[in-house]
């Protein structure tokens, strides 16, 4: 099983005293075990605002354990798609396009996502197998 983590999980992860760090770091190992773990470029865009440099990222998302892949084409029309029904039916800028990015890339290559924000996610991509704190306390 391919599971891709969200970056409020990796925020965890890297904050040692957060309060979901215990929570964040035992799914994350639970992971690893499970199959690959992966990451696309808007996961490492919105962690990397948090560091100065490259190499600091990298140090904390190794390639050997967060494989990185592309956002798919079809991915972006579905984030699209989505993002366009989310804001017709009047949902405001607390959803921002890069959420439904995620979602729709792992819908479309069929991963899980390992979020702690399950709603957005569950309302738009509902074929998306979550592991969150309410599925996997």
């Amino acid at each position: 099983m391919v599971i891709m983590v969200d970056t409020n999980v990796l925020v965890d992860l890297a904050i040692s005293n957060s309060a979901w760090h215990g929570w964040s770091s035992g799914q994350v190992l639970s992971a690893f075990k499970r199959g690959p773990v992966v990451i696309n470029p808007i996961i490492y865009a919105e962690f990397s605002v948090r560091y100065s440099s490259v190499d600091q990222v990298d140090e904390l998302l190794p390639q050997s354990e967060f494989r990185r892949e592309n956002l798919p084409w079809a991915a972006a029309f579905a984030a699209a798609a989505a993002f366009k029904i989310y804001r017709q039916s009047g949902g405001g800028r607390e959803r921002v396009l890069p959420d439904f990015l995620i979602g729709a890339h792992a819908a479309i290559r069929g991963y899980s996502i390992l979020t702690r924000d399950s709603k957005g996610y569950r309302s738009y991509f509902p074929t998306v197998d979550l592991i969150s704190p309410e599925t996997h306390p």
